[in-house]
């Protein structure tokens, strides 16, 4: 169901006090990565896919008490980015997207932490200088900066990660 991979980084290790940050591809599968506060890097893929049992709602549940676990086990999450996608190859596809970008930004309400939406390109541009780069490209940038994603979820979610980090969130 999840897979995860742990890379030390010194290098970008945060100052004390430096928040945790959480970086999410959004999706059935979803890809995420996460600096704790010592800067640790965790990232991995979890699927919110329903099982035939369950009612349409089941995987927002699902999704809703992951986060939970989460930001529980991480510490206070300081903030949320996550890829900004305004296109879906399917309608089932941007329905599910819809659903889990509503579960993540009522649970970011409630939970007073920000988060922003990061576009596609943006990513892409910046983790392999080609906003168009396909996926393998993205899994190489991730390889790169020496991490092993099980996919491009993954490695979508690593880029965020350090496009929010050396970016201070866009504001650099």
């Amino acid at each position: 169901m999840a897979h995860a991979s742990l890379t030390s980084s010194p290098a970008i290790a945060p100052a004390g006090g430096t928040p945790v940050l959480l970086a999410l591809d959004l999706g059935t599968t979803t890809g995420w990565a996460l600096r704790a506060a010592d800067g640790l890097i965790t990232s991995g893929t979890v699927s919110f896919r329903p099982s035939r049992y369950d009612g349409g709602g089941m995987r927002y549940v699902r999704f809703r008490a992951w986060l939970e676990r989460l930001a529980a086990d991480a510490g206070p999450i300081g903030a949320i980015h996550f890829e900004e996608v305004r296109r879906h190859v399917g309608t089932d596809a941007a329905h599910v997207f819809g659903g889990l970008l509503a579960t993540l930004t009522a649970f970011a309400e409630t939970a007073g932490v920000p988060y922003q939406g990061v576009p596609v390109g943006t990513i892409k541009r910046h983790a392999t200088g080609k906003g168009n780069a396909p996926k393998e490209a993205m899994i190489a940038a991730a390889r790169a900066r020496g991490f092993s994603p099980a996919d491009d979820n993954e490695a979508d979610a690593i880029a965020i990660l350090f496009w929010a980090i050396e970016t201070a969130g866009g504001v650099a």
